[in-house]
């Protein structure tokens, strides 16, 4: 690759940032790009938005961030705020519970809000099908993608399977843990994969009558099945981790699914089952971030246990950090270079110190077996819960709050203290 940032094409009509991939991350940084004022194509394998139930969650700073694109009093019109979230056991119950109203005096959104991640695709994708700078492009797959003095090119097939290329400045490879677009420049995916699979179901069941004292928001530790227990406006969500070895026929079998549903509350009628999923749990890396005018963001960059709610989070953080650079080498106010190695040495630390370290001890803290360590692990929950400013820094952590106000997000190179990150 000798793609050149002082020769290459710039930002315009002819070449348009792509962003590929049209999940949450995608659709965000391509309607952060479109508010800029900047020519955008989405490029989606998919024929229409996907209804995908998975994540859930917005985090203050995440809430913050989209708050820039006018999109969070939609958010809050559909979605549930949550101030609380549980730390429980499941034989003792209730261990610890955490408020994020501490931060109130930090943060104009004090809380969680449960949104299923669909309905911001949903939004965005609204918005964005009017937007003259911004060119939707569904059911259309990139099968290839290389990088020339003066910028990528992209091979598209469309709907009918014709190929054509498409010239870019710049590329934000969004498009989920199999990118095409990671694997077209050669980066590797560094980490492991859960041995065991991941379950997730929906009901319309009200989980909180029939266990009072449970919050909306649940992390339930058990050597043998840990729950992770959360209300949206749509449902009550159950996830927990499938025995060894277990098929996904077994996973999917309706008296499985009524078994452990009623091992977190009897529920003699039966509980419906609005939705259901099974998935592998990975903790992976990119190797980088960047490679060029290519940048990855979201899924393809990074991925991880969904204990925390903070994989979709971060990666909005990219999308928008990603943006808001390009935004300015756009603008001839940013030095393409510095810009696009900040963002690699900024976002993947955010992944490694933050993301992946904290999803990792969230989901050991859960399943541990340890008797012992078990107990240790509830005292030190409840000593947290117990003292404001401990948890005013616990929380701060857990809302990404605390890794934005260390690197901001798109924060300009000359402010980061770059050379410690390398």
């Amino acid at each position: 690759m000798t793609w050149d940032p002082v020769t290459a094409q710039p930002v315009g009509p002819e070449r348009p940032i792509v962003v590929v991939g049209a999940g949450p991350v995608g659709m965000t940084a391509a309607a952060t790009l479109a508010h800029a004022g900047l020519p955008v194509v989405v490029v989606e394998l998919h024929p229409e938005p996907r209804p995908d139930w998975r994540a859930s969650t917005f985090h203050a700073a995440t809430l913050e961030l989209l708050e820039t694109i006018g999109i969070t009093d939609q958010m809050h019109a559909e979605g549930l705020v949550v101030p609380t979230y549980q730390f429980r056991d499941r034989a003792d119950g209730l261990v610890a519970e955490f408020d994020f109203r501490l931060l109130a005096d930090e943060t104009r959104y004090p809380h969680r809000l449960q949104l299923n991640q669909q309905h911001l695709v949903r939004m965005l994708y609204d918005r964005l099908r009017q937007d003259p700078n911004v060119q939707l492009r569904f059911g259309t797959e990139l099968s290839g993608l290389r990088v020339e003095d003066d910028g990528p090119v992209l091979a598209l097939r469309g709907p009918d399977g014709g190929v054509e290329e498409l010239a870019a400045s710049y590329v934000v490879g969004a498009d989920g843990p199999r990118s095409a677009v990671r694997n077209a420049v050669g980066v590797a995916f560094e980490g492991f994969t859960y041995p065991e699979q991941f379950a997730i179901v929906s009901t319309s069941v009200d989980l909180q009558q029939l266990v009072p004292d449970l919050g909306h928001v649940n992390y339930v530790a058990d050597p043998q099945e840990w729950l992770f227990i959360l209300r949206t406006p749509e449902s009550w969500r159950v996830l927990w981790p499938l025995p060894a070895g277990f098929a996904v026929e077994q996973a999917e079998d309706p008296d499985y699914l009524q078994s452990v549903l009623q091992g977190v509350a009897p529920y003699p009628p039966g509980y419906p089952v609005v939705d259901q999923q099974v998935y592998r749990v990975h903790q992976r890396v990119a190797a980088a971030m960047r490679v060029g005018p290519v940048l990855l963001a979201g899924d393809a960059a990074h991925i991880n246990s969904p204990i925390g709610g903070v994989g979709l989070n971060s990666g909005i953080h990219d999308a928008m950090d990603a943006a808001r650079r390009l935004a300015r080498i756009a603008r001839g106010d940013g030095d393409a270079e510095a810009e696009l190695t900040a963002y690699d040495l900024v976002r993947r630390t955010v992944a490694v110190e933050y993301v992946q370290a904290d999803t990792q001890r969230n989901t050991d803290r859960l399943r541990e077996r340890d008797e012992a360590v078990r107990r240790q692990h509830q005292d030190d929950m409840r000593a947290i819960a117990a003292d404001p400013e401990k948890a005013r820094a616990y929380i701060r952590r857990v809302s990404l709050l605390e890794s934005v106000q260390r690197f901001g997000i798109g924060r300009p190179p000359a402010e980061l203290e770059l050379e410690a990150l390398r």
